[in-house]
């Protein structure tokens, strides 16, 4: 963990890149509804949130095609996908932000980060209308002068396109940039990009341990990571 460049370079930094799903927002219920209203669809047997959890964060075709694996082979799964994404997309809008809840220490630690002036993003590989609806649901739109959702841009996280979108619109320097999220995909974008990364440890890592990612430090909150960026 690299902690104390983040501490030493404190007057550096102008901005914070954050992740949704995981690491502001326990969105986990609602894909649950709306993959299980999905998979009934398709007469497919409902599964459970510890499993659909290994699947969130990489996009709405990678979970569906993950989801779809369980069950079918490869050309199945092909000739099954569009309907299957369709599906899935329709319950999600119905269900979207219903069963979420709000993570604690994210409005504080909103709060503290926009004390600072630093200037805030929200960059997330989920659709961006669904971003959008659940940021408002859950007032936290306002704190963010950006939001990038997974269908904004021609690449999304892991890539690190989008933090150097960001970077270019605040007319700031990648090394000026804190990202905070709750994933691999977090991390190796702003490792790419050139950005420094704290990790939430409560998200949907994929399955692996958060102590496994190469970040800057592991925060237990989001007011934590902003009391860490201050210190």
């Amino acid at each position: 963990m690299h902690t104390t460049f983040i501490r030493s370079n404190r007057k550096e930094i102008k901005a914070v890149i954050i992740d949704l799903d995981g690491t502001m927002i326990d969105t986990a219920p609602d894909f649950l509804v709306a993959i299980n209203r999905m998979r009934s669809n398709l007469s497919l047997a409902p599964i459970d949130l510890d499993l659909i959890k290994l699947f969130i964060g990489k996009g709405s075709e990678n979970l569906i095609r993950r989801v779809l694996a369980l069950d079918f082979d490869d050309a199945r799964q092909t000739s099954q996908f569009t309907t299957a994404l369709a599906s899935y997309q329709h319950h999600y809008a119905i269900i979207n932000g219903k069963q979420a809840t709000l993570f604690s220490g994210v409005r504080e630690g909103l709060l503290a980060l926009s004390a600072m002036n630093l200037r805030l993003a929200c960059v997330t590989n989920k659709p961006i209308a669904m971003a959008l609806s659940l940021l408002e649901q859950n007032s936290l739109r306002s704190f963010f002068e950006i939001v990038y959702g997974g269908d904004s841009l021609p690449t999304k996280k892991p890539d690190p396109a989008p933090f150097l979108k960001v970077c270019a619109d605040f007319a700031v320097l990648p090394r000026q940039v804190v990202v905070i999220g709750d994933s691999s995909n977090d991390a190796q974008a702003a490792r790419a990009a050139g950005c420094s990364v704290l990790c939430v440890p409560y998200g949907y890592n994929h399955g692996e341990p958060i102590q496994n990612i190469n970040c800057d430090g592991i925060v237990a909150t989001l007011l934590d990571a902003a009391d860490l960026i201050a210190a």
